[in-house]
């Protein structure tokens, strides 16, 4: 394969690499594609790594028990628009009446679902260009993780603009785009055996009665 190094930067004639050279160039490499630069992605950490495996478990979990949609995790690209970025968020969610908008290896429009997880030196790009982008794009819920500081911010589409959303005052969330999805903030943080939370999480949330099997 070309070597991303080779596309990284304005390239020369100042025409840009357009997003289907970017797909087909990359070829799900770790990289986003912004006002026709190819952006590589940046090495992540363990404590990173580990948050993201970990939510893309139980993300993925409850989706597929469910039959909710379709759980996609970085590199798989989201384009949710003309004129806008090609990103590659940490985790997206698709509901099934949005499947149509999948491609073989990017989504094209907004997710109802994306997740970014910080590391350091990208919170800037997460919570300022992503989030404009998202809110501009459609995204329907947005999720901002902070695994090293044990921080979360949830954004909810409200009339074409995020609005924060809260946990509860025992650290629970409910999801709104993800039906009946929910989590204890403090399981991001210490990553408990699925085995012991996901009887829980499909049990639903304290004081609510389950969905029927």
């Amino acid at each position: 394969m070309t070597q991303l190094a080779t596309f990284t930067g304005q390239p020369t004639g100042g025409e840009g690499v357009s997003y289907e050279e970017f797909l087909r160039l990359t070829d799900g490499m770790h990289a986003e594609w912004v006002d026709g630069e190819v952006i590589p992605g940046v090495a992540i950490s363990r404590t990173h790594d580990n948050a993201h495996n970990f939510l893309h478990h139980v993300l993925d979990g409850f989706v597929g028990d469910r039959g909710l949609g379709e759980v996609h995790r970085d590199p798989f690209q989201m384009k949710t628009g003309p004129g806008l970025p090609g990103r590659a968020p940490d985790l997206i969610f698709v509901a099934n009446e949005h499947l149509n908008r999948l491609h073989e290896n990017y989504l094209e429009g907004p997710a109802d679902l994306a997740v970014e997880i910080v590391s350091p030196g990208n919170a800037s790009t997460d919570f300022v260009d992503k989030y404009r982008e998202y809110e501009t794009g459609g995204v329907g819920e947005y999720w901002i993780l902070d695994p090293v500081n044990q921080t979360a911010d949830f954004f909810v589409l409200t009339e074409g603009r995020f609005a924060r959303a809260q946990a509860d005052s025992e650290g629970v969330y409910r999801s709104a785009a993800v039906p009946g999805f929910w989590f204890r903030l403090a399981w991001l943080w210490e990553r408990p055996p699925l085995s012991k939370i996901l009887p829980e999480l499909l049990a639903g949330p304290p004081g609510e009665i389950a969905p029927p099997a």
